[in-house]
């Protein structure tokens, strides 16, 4: 800011879900909901006001398959996939049937009826305790606003027309927003809603574009024009800010540059301690085109590759023949590193069209993933063949997802090996004996880890999930994410069972959760005894700096010294001054 302007610094605190800094002019988006008026019309206006819906829907429909390309052209079709949900919602017969009811019955104008039916639908979903479907109610307003936009006749939300480079503040950033917005001119994105797993956040990490979400009511606080920075490394927004304020940032941003430059030459090392550990780190992904990236940041290979995304936005299962090909080529693109394929994780009500599902409660706990396949086979016996065809290439593991217990498991086993009875008999090239795992995500299968070790070849410890069901948090519930503990003594001592009961039968143990590429947990896992960690191919580089930063004893010390503290908090600070005293820089 200018020495004239006595307007004072102020900071405002959100969570930081796209990295980078970003700094200009503020632009607010005060209202994202339009106002529409309820009026009657008359018996024999019913006919004109279906064919407004009609054309409206038609309209909206095509402006969603333009921002579809736009995205796909732009950032891949990963992203673009985001849009699947939103040609779904225009295109749902009992959404549309209710709507034409209703405008029989009460004789009102359309766009009214129409946003009444689709709130309805959105607040149901956004009630029920699974991430998947919020997400789902969050794709519903957004396509509801397109549509009465479109009946209404107005053009696009004034914002997305903006020629000045900007920093935009909004309640929420719809993806439909981000897609249509000229991501060139927007420096950075604040709102008041949202999470790491919002869309949002997804779309601004996509587009490269600094974030911070979750500032609650930074829009009644800001006003157009006034200058704010953007820190979506630390989730802070910075109103007016001072010219030291300004310097500290240009030294942290050159500083991050040096840093980054220096990660990119870790691609050919090996993750090994300084006393000569080596520590296995390898990449999630959940596309195959996601695996130029693995070998771009120098992973070891595929540590869990995610199989629903050839199950969702269909209407027909996917053949044996098409999971084995898909399949082979990632096996083949990442030779001679292991790829750990993890059977579909999955339930019923995401197969949209192929199977008949009742209605779950709380479907984190129902019929899901191994559950689900044990119960279809003609399911999940095509995939364990495609698997086990595939696995000729010599690099291939299975993974068992959401293992509760030993009769599970086995289950399990004896469907595999069903499909090499099958595979044998018909003649078929396919891998005799791959490696088998379980996942271990549920707090039954981490105490129970001793008796499940003899039957597999190594555990992956899903933190994620394992973190969920032992605090029962939902950690995409913003009102009860801070209980969300990775560091809670509880979850220690699992991962430290599952790490000891799976040496003591010598086979090795991974994580596969976010926990592992959480650079200030990195000795903490070392000295638990973890042999692999996967993490998101982008942060192999960081994690493996960490991972030759440090030594063993220290690591083990580390663990020896924690298992003494009684709260999450005094364990996370024990171990981030640990990581902090070994690879400061990483911590910019």
């Amino acid at each position: 800011m200018s020495g004239d302007n006595p307007a004072q610094e102020q900071r405002f605190h959100g969570s930081g879900v796209s990295p980078g800094i970003a700094r200009g002019v503020v632009h607010v988006v005060r209202d994202d909901q339009d106002d529409v008026a309820r009026y009657r019309i008359q018996p024999n206006q019913i006919a004109a006001e279906i064919g407004r819906f009609e054309a409206a829907l038609i309209q909206t429909r095509a402006q969603i398959l333009e921002m579809q390309q736009k995205i796909a052209e732009a950032i891949g079709a990963k992203d673009a996939g985001i849009f699947d949900a939103h040609l779904l919602v225009v295109e749902d017969r009992t959404l549309i049937d209710e709507v034409l009811r209703k405008l029989e019955a009460e004789h009102c104008n359309v766009e009214w009826i129409f946003q009444e039916v689709a709130t309805q639908y959105a607040d149901t979903l956004s009630k029920i305790d699974d991430p998947y479907l919020r997400e789902r109610a969050l794709d519903i307003q957004d396509v509801t606003r397109r549509v009465v936009r479109n009946l209404q006749g107005k053009a696009p939300k004034a914002f997305l027309a903006l020629a000045e480079p900007h920093i935009l503040v909004a309640h929420n950033i719809t993806p439909s927003d981000t897609a249509t917005m000229n991501s060139s001119l927007v420096l950075g994105l604040a709102t008041d809603l949202g999470s790491r797993t919002s869309h949002t956040a997804i779309m601004a990490r996509s587009l490269n574009i600094p974030a911070v979400v979750g500032l609650h009511d930074i829009t009644g606080k800001l006003e157009s024009g006034q200058q704010v920075l953007v820190d979506g490394h630390n989730g802070v927004l910075i109103l007016n800010p001072t010219p030291d304020t300004l310097w500290h940032y240009g030294e942290l941003e050159h500083r991050k540059g040096q840093v980054a430059e220096q990660l990119t030459g870790l691609r050919e090392t090996v993750s090994t301690t300084r006393d000569g550990r080596h520590i296995v780190l390898s990449a999630n992904i959940e596309l195959p085109n996601d695996i130029e990236a693995v070998a771009r940041n120098g992973a070891e290979g595929i540590g869990l590759y995610r199989t629903e995304f050839l199950y969702l936005n269909r209407s027909t299962l996917p053949s044996e023949q098409e999971q084995f090909e898909t399949y082979k080529c990632v096996a083949e693109t990442v030779l001679p590193h292991p790829l750990i394929i993890r059977t579909f994780d999955l339930g019923g009500d995401k197969l949209a069209g192929t199977i008949d599902t009742s209605d779950e409660l709380n479907p984190f706990m129902g019929r899901r993933a191994i559950r689900f396949c044990l119960e279809h086979p003609e399911i999940f016996k095509p995939q364990l063949r495609a698997i086990l065809r595939a696995a000729v290439s010599g690099n291939v593991k299975i993974m068992f997802p959401m293992i509760s217990g030993l009769h599970e498991l086995r289950r399990a086993i004896a469907m595999l090996d069903e499909c090499k009875a099958e595979l044998k008999r018909e003649d078929s090239s396919f891998a005799a004996d791959p490696d088998v795992g379980a996942m271990i995500e549920i707090p039954s299968a981490a105490i129970s880890a001793d008796s499940l070790a003899p039957e597999v070849d190594f555990f992956s410890i899903g933190t994620n999930d394992l973190i969920q069901y032992t605090m029962a948090v939902d950690r995409v519930n913003e009102r009860i994410a801070h209980l969300y503990e990775p560091t809670h003594p509880a979850v220690l001592r699992l991962l430290k069972a599952v790490a000891d009961a799976a040496h003591a039968h010598q086979i090795w143990v991974g994580v596969c959760g976010e926990m592992a590429g959480d650079l200030a947990l990195v000795p903490l896992l070392l000295g638990l005894g973890i042999d692999e960690l996967s993490v998101g191919a982008t942060l192999v580089p960081r994690v493996k700096r960490a991972v030759q930063s440090v030594a063993m004893p220290e690591c083990q010390q580390l663990v020896q010294d924690v298992l003494q503290l009684d709260t999450p908090s005094a364990i996370l600070e024990r171990c981030a001054a640990v990581a902090q005293s070994h690879y400061p820089e990483l911590f910019l």
